[in-house]
């Protein structure tokens, strides 16, 4: 929930604490790359750890069950919901990811085909650095628009960015729950 300035300032003990919108605002911004590199890093981890198996392919295409998405489904739907984000929803651009769309995007079955590692790094990679160039062309004064690619869903800008954020995490928590699992049935 976003605060107004007087509902959060109403809340400091110090008002000396007491920040301008602008202030805020710019707050939320710098706060939102950050947690995407945190949740990046924690992701990158993960895969060095899968990395170091003996067969990283089987940890990877381990799923709970039939149909359902295995760790790189899990990993790659990361990286197609971010350039989805940077290309389609925050703004409209091309991209170079489309040909993975139908098959890591929102409401895909994961199929059989496993990506290698380096194709995982390498989509998540370039996904983050068109995720991040979106974000600098958001304007301070746009934080609480609704872009074009969110009218559907009703989504401002400010609500698009906490959902990415949020979005890693669950998705790499999910792998990773995978992964323990797959470890006790070796």
């Amino acid at each position: 929930m976003r605060y107004t300035i007087k509902q959060r300032n109403s809340q400091l003990s110090d008002p000396f604490q007491i920040k301008s919108e602008q202030e805020l605002m710019s707050i939320h911004i710098g706060t939102i790359g950050q947690l995407l590199e945190l949740n990046r890093t924690m992701t990158l981890k993960f895969l060095d750890e899968i990395g170091q198996f003996e067969d990283p392919a089987a940890a990877l295409a381990y799923r709970p069950g039939p149909q359902r998405a295995h760790i790189a489904w899990q990993i790659m739907h990361i990286g197609i919901t971010e350039e989805i984000f940077a290309t389609a929803r925050l703004r409209t651009a091309p991209s170079d990811l489309t040909d993975w769309f139908p098959q890591y995007q929102r409401g895909s079955i994961a199929d059989n085909n496993i990506p290698s590692l380096d194709v995982i790094r390498t989509v998540l990679a370039q996904s983050r650095k068109n995720l991040l160039e979106t974000i600098s062309q958001i304007a301070e004064a746009d934080i609480d628009q609704i872009p074009e690619g969110l009218k559907e869903r009703g989504w401002t800008n400010s609500m698009a960015l906490q959902i990415v954020c949020w979005h890693e995490a669950h998705h790499q928590g999910q792998a990773h729950l995978l992964l323990n699992s797959w470890k006790a049935e070796r």
